[in-house]
């Protein structure tokens, strides 16, 4: 949603994904009328496979200048004691998604030579993560995966950037504290 509206304050317009189509169509009727632009919505559960295929066929079929891929969730608790589907939703995620949205969208950004990707990792990626291993893991991967990918793309005018933020509050109406950022600040910067 942060991403949504900091892109929108700037003219562009949208395609935006969520699993929920009530709060999905709310979203675009706002930032329509707020920021005169087009929003075009895509209900989806990117942990479902047909869902994500839409979006996927979506990407290749109308092609987008960004991708923000920014769903993700972590499960916390020790690993061993966590629910083992727990863990695999957060691989399926913010691994498996990310991986295939990117993979749908890149072949035309390629071809006409400019585009970016966005993919959310987090501060997790970079150190052990204990009471949230998987999450740290699939973290890491986004890092390390958007890394590679912009070292093989920048030179053909796609751009792919790893946003690695600390603790940010997804809930705006708290309060950010020393340690905790504010989702909106995340976005804009």
């Amino acid at each position: 949603e942060s991403f949504a509206r900091e892109l929108a304050a700037r003219g562009t317009d949208l395609v935006i994904v969520a699993r929920r189509k009530d709060l999905l169509d709310d979203l675009a009727r706002e930032l329509e009328q707020r920021y005169e632009i087009a929003v075009e919505t895509v209900p989806a559960d990117l942990t479902d496979p047909d869902e994500r295929a839409e979006v996927e066929r979506r990407l290749r079929e109308d092609p987008v200048e960004l991708l923000v891929n920014n769903a993700g969730f972590g499960a916390f608790g020790a690993f061993a004691e966590a629910p083992l589907d727990d863990q695999l939703r957060q691989i399926e995620l913010n691994v498996v998604a990310l991986v295939r949205l990117t993979h749908a969208a890149l072949p035309a950004m390629v071809e006409r030579g400019r585009g970016g990707v966005l993919n959310v990792a987090s501060m997790a990626g970079f150190a052990p993560s204990p009471g949230s291993a998987t999450y740290g893991a699939t973290k890491s991967y986004v890092a390390a995966f958007s890394e590679s990918l912009h070292a093989e793309l920048e030179s053909k005018g796609v751009h792919v950037t790893a946003l690695c933020p600390g603790f940010t509050r997804t809930d705006e109406e708290s309060e950010a504290g020393v340690l905790w950022l504010r989702r909106a600040d995340v976005a804009r910067a």
